[in-house]
């Protein structure tokens, strides 16, 4: 059954939109059943006009899944989404208040900072995907993209629906893959620049943590931006962390910048819990070749020097690329690089720190 559900979305890959992507890839289809040989699911529109226009698609997408071997027939129902939300009436981007009074949310268990010290080294990859992992292993997760500057994880988990705030003080987070989450990029254009200074950004995070409905969690995941600034030091001083987790590749030039990294939660008393190994390895799919492109060991070499746990090592390989692209993370599939992902979620509730 499993098996022809996941060839019926493989054709339905194939079907483009006018203004770019798929009906997978953006996230369209739902309620997908197999009854016998009979499939059938539901297309959603994003809006009622949009939907009036998506007739042909509708069709189009019956047939594809009448191509698949297994389906005797195809019932495709066309619906469209809720008319969105109004954009938040809460300002996010003032200036911090409340001196040091804590901002931790009080349903959350747990805070974990996933930190780098620099950019590239694929720390937003590692925070979506293993959000998803702990999702998967029962947990109530939530994801903060704490990256004012670069917001990227609306994108990674495929949410494209605004923010919104109902009482013009608390904003509700949006839900994806089991994992609820907010970031800035919720609430500005894709394409918009965040041109602000240190208190505004000390301000946004604060809001984004502490002014939203997170519930009850057994563990928020702090996707925190490149470098050692204002966002990390009001994360750490005013919520409190349990700790933070360090993301590297096994480079030195990345290293130089997560020893920094390590550093700073050591001068700010945050406990770190360990490191992951980002990019560690490179297995060819098709030969079964074996590459070390940004190195092997450097990471855990670190750990050992510095008597800190190795977390997990993590490969780098295509699939990851094309489903931060897609906002389907890696982790919701199976496969060795999922496998990685909920080894290093596993380890993390083994240990009691989600």
């Amino acid at each position: 059954m499993t098996e022809i559900l996941d060839k019926v979305r493989q054709e339905l890959e194939r079907l483009e939109l006018p203004d770019g992507g798929t009906v997978i890839s953006r996230d369209m289809v739902r309620a997908m059943r197999l009854e016998g040989s009979e499939v059938r699911f539901v297309l959603e529109a994003p809006t009622a006009e949009m939907a009036r226009h998506m007739e042909p698609l509708r069709a189009a997408a019956e047939r594809a899944a009448l191509s698949v071997e297994g389906v005797s027939s195809a019932q495709v129902a066309l619906t469209a989404q809720a008319p969105e939300a109004p954009t938040p009436s809460l300002k996010v981007g003032r200036h911090p208040e409340g001196g040091s009074a804590s901002i931790r949310p009080g349903g959350v268990k747990s805070i974990l900072a996933v930190a780098s010290g620099k950019g590239g080294v694929g720390k937003s990859t590692v925070a979506s995907n293993l959000a998803v992992a702990l999702a998967r292993a029962g947990r109530r997760v939530g994801l903060l993209d704490a990256d004012i500057h670069g917001p990227s994880l609306p994108r990674m988990m495929g949410v494209t629906e605004r923010a919104s705030s109902p009482d013009g003080k608390i904003l509700t987070p949006l839900e994806a893959h089991g994992v609820k989450m907010m970031s800035i990029g919720l609430m500005i254009e894709e394409d918009r620049a965040v041109v602000w200074r240190g208190p505004m950004l000390m301000g946004a995070l604060q809001q984004m943590i502490s002014q939203v409905d997170w519930g009850e969690l057994d563990v928020l995941l702090v996707d925190l931006p490149p470098g050692t600034g204002d966002v990390q030091l009001t994360l750490c001083q005013r919520a409190a962390p349990t700790g933070a987790l360090v993301v590297s590749t096994p480079q030195d030039v990345a290293l130089l910048d997560a020893r920094k990294a390590i550093d700073m939660f050591n001068t700010l008393k945050t406990p770190v819990l360990g490191l992951i190994e980002n990019m560690s390895m490179f297995h060819c799919p098709q030969c079964g070749y074996e590459a070390a492109i940004f190195g092997h060991g450097g990471v855990a070499q670190e750990a050992e020097r510095l008597e800190l746990p190795l977390l997990g090592a993590l490969p780098i390989d295509l699939d990851t690329r094309l489903g931060g692209d897609a906002g389907r993370p890696v982790a919701l599939e199976d496969g060795p690089v999922s496998e990685a992902y909920a080894r290093l979620a596993n380890r993390l509730v083994q240990g009691g720190m989600a």
